[in-house]
């Protein structure tokens, strides 16, 4: 019977990861994504037209060169796979895109570069989905909300919170937010939630009841409901899949082996 292996590194996988740490140029070369975070300093990226700034995020196919404006710190992957190929087919030129619309991929950076996972480097990709949109001015109403949200996501009780401390109706709020985001205030900040969610179930310091109250659920029940529908998975069921494979044992030399 032929029996068919699923390679998740085949989709999307960490090939390699870099650091910028200083004044010093750096060049990024191999194949398939360079994802990183500049988390200090300004940055010039050959190529594009202006510096990367504190936030943002490095996007492009190599090889890319880096030169440091100030003292800089980047934290950077090599995102390869077949994932990885179609999401540079929709990017274009290398680009600084801001960070702000991806606020889970600093942490899920900061992550690979200890442990790599398919599983994480396809949810770093997920991550950077918006990213390489090119950035829109928002109506100030809209602005700001995208603001409250994800400054103080674990906080808010709902729309209705939010739309009375912006100072206009809920039904207002929603229909201008969703004209210009493409989805109602309550999925965008489930969404935000969600990632939230996502980089502290990469670790092992949280169980399910504490990661609830630090993103903004009413409980673990209620979280992992959520969770399951917007995912597909549990969060147990996706912490298992984003784990690193436990190491596998090295045999010893032929040389070592002993014959009974």
């Amino acid at each position: 019977m032929l029996k068919l292996i699923f390679d998740p590194e085949i989709y999307c996988s960490a090939a390699e990861v870099a650091e910028l740490d200083g004044t010093e140029p750096l060049t990024l070369t191999g194949s398939g994504l360079w994802v990183g975070v500049l988390s200090r300093g300004v940055c010039l990226l050959d190529g594009f037209d202006r510096p990367g700034q504190s936030g943002d995020i490095l996007l492009g196919a190599p090889p890319l060169t880096l030169t440091p404006r100030t003292d800089c710190h980047l934290l950077g992957v090599r995102l390869a796979g077949r994932c990885t190929d179609a999401y540079l087919l929709q990017l274009g030129a290398p680009r600084w895109a801001d960070g702000a619309a991806c606020p889970g991929a600093a942490e899920l950076l900061a992550q690979l570069h200890g442990v790599r996972t398919p599983a994480m480097a396809y949810a770093l990709l997920c991550a950077i989905d918006r990213a390489d949109e090119t950035a829109r001015p928002l109506p100030p109403l809209v602005a700001e909300a995208v603001a409250a949200i994800r400054q103080n996501y674990m906080a808010l009780y709902g729309v209705e919170e939010l739309s009375e401390q912006l100072g206009v109706t809920k039904s207002h709020l929603v229909r201008v937010f969703k004209q210009e985001i493409g989805v109602p205030p309550g999925k965008y900040m489930t969404n935000v939630r969600i990632e939230a969610v996502k980089s502290l179930l990469l670790t092992d310091e949280y169980n399910l009841e504490m990661i609830a109250g630090l993103t903004g659920f009413s409980g673990a029940n209620y979280l992992c409901r959520v969770f399951k529908r917007e995912v597909g998975l549990s969060p147990a069921a996706w912490r298992a899949a984003a784990a690193p494979l436990p190491a596998v044992p090295k045999l010893p030399p032929r040389s070592q082996e002993m014959y009974v």
